[in-house]
């Protein structure tokens, strides 16, 4: 319990079952993102009920809620690595904008530091969002209170997004066609939801390289341990979120190893948004344009199944250069920036 300027704030742990309790924690995410981060479809209720009872695999979660004066106030939430990454931690700490600036954020941060330390973790890292030069205005006090509390800027990231109703179609095609003549000797595959087996130990092997090929500026975070059974559990707990994905890859034909990998996902609660996740590239068969490609067929697939998609929001590291070239090929234009920031315990 913390008590100040006549308020006291009490933090406790919420139970999975406590329904009560997670609807409360809910309506603070609900009340945040359009403050945080505008222009983004409402938070996915059923994503959200999924975080807190259905883990990713290889993760164990904690949720501690803030109630300010009685009323539920913030969130904290943990997610603790298993099988990598042991000393580490991400967290994601959300203040309903009608209870900021009341010492809310600061008490659930300590409460916080006070449960990593007792699982014995050394670093915790977590995002906030800012303005980009001459872009639409951004809160600045996410990345005012990391630094407040001694955590540094580990990994700059732009998000762009690309506006569907407005592809320029022939230059597309144009890119497209370009691709498949660098591409002699593979083929496109493409497939919604679960992989298909004869892929799933090449997905794991392309989503393990993630933190290799991937710029991850000053991070501390180590390469994850993937394999076809952490993809699965993955899937699985996709499916529980509701979430629709669409994937195309690259097969080399004279090894029939999927060798390029692209997803993009929508949100049970969405059709007009989506997320461009993974897009790699195995090291053995880069420069055939088999990002750009596969790129562009998913962005044909998931339109052909989604009609109502008109934009598509990615994250990139500000050093990537490479996948930022493609982007801005695509279309993809600069919307804000996110943080990493990381703090040692």
């Amino acid at each position: 319990m913390t008590q100040g300027h006549g308020m006291t704030i009490t933090i406790t742990i919420v139970d999975p079952a406590d329904q009560a309790a997670v609807d409360a924690a809910y309506r603070i995410a609900a009340a945040a993102l359009p403050a945080d981060l505008p222009g983004l479809p409402p938070y996915c209720r059923q994503r959200f009920e999924a975080l807190v009872r259905q883990p990713m695999p290889g993760l164990a979660t904690r949720l501690a809620l803030a109630r300010l004066d009685g009323s539920p106030a913030g969130w904290l939430r943990l997610e603790l690595p298993q099988l990598d990454n042991t000393e580490n931690a991400r967290v994601e700490l959300v203040v309903d904008p009608a209870y900021r600036r009341r010492g809310v954020g600061r008490a659930l941060h300590e409460h916080g530091l006070r449960l990593l330390r007792e699982a014995g973790r050394k670093r915790v890292v977590g995002q906030a969002v800012s303005a980009l030069p001459g872009g639409p205005a951004r809160d600045p006090a996410g990345d005012a209170f990391a630094a407040a509390v001694g955590a540094r800027p580990a990994v700059a990231e732009v998000r762009r997004r690309l506006d569907t109703t407005a592809l320029d179609r022939a230059a597309l095609d144009a890119l497209a066609a370009t691709a498949r003549g660098a591409a002699t000797g593979y083929r496109a595959v493409r497939w919604r939801q679960t992989t298909p087996e004869e892929y799933v130990a090449d997905v794991a092997y392309l989503e393990g390289r993630m933190m290799i090929d991937a710029p991850t500026g000053d991070l501390e975070w180590e390469q994850e341990n993937i394999d076809a059974g952490r993809i699965r559990g993955t899937e699985r707990a996709l499916d529980i979120r509701g979430v629709r994905r669409y994937h195309v890859g690259a097969v080399h034909e004279a090894s029939g190893r999927l060798v390029a990998w692209s997803q993009l996902t929508l949100a049970a609660s969405s059709t007009w948004h989506a997320w461009q996740q993974t897009t790699i590239v195995d090291p053995d068969h880069r420069g055939h344009r088999l990002g750009v490609l596969c790129k562009i067929e998913n962005l044909e697939h998931a339109l052909a199944y989604e009609p109502e998609l008109r934009a598509v929001d990615t994250y990139n590291a500000a050093e990537n250069v490479h996948m930022i070239a493609i982007n801005e090929q695509l279309g993809f234009r600069p919307l804000d920036a996110a943080v990493e920031w990381q703090l040692a315990i």
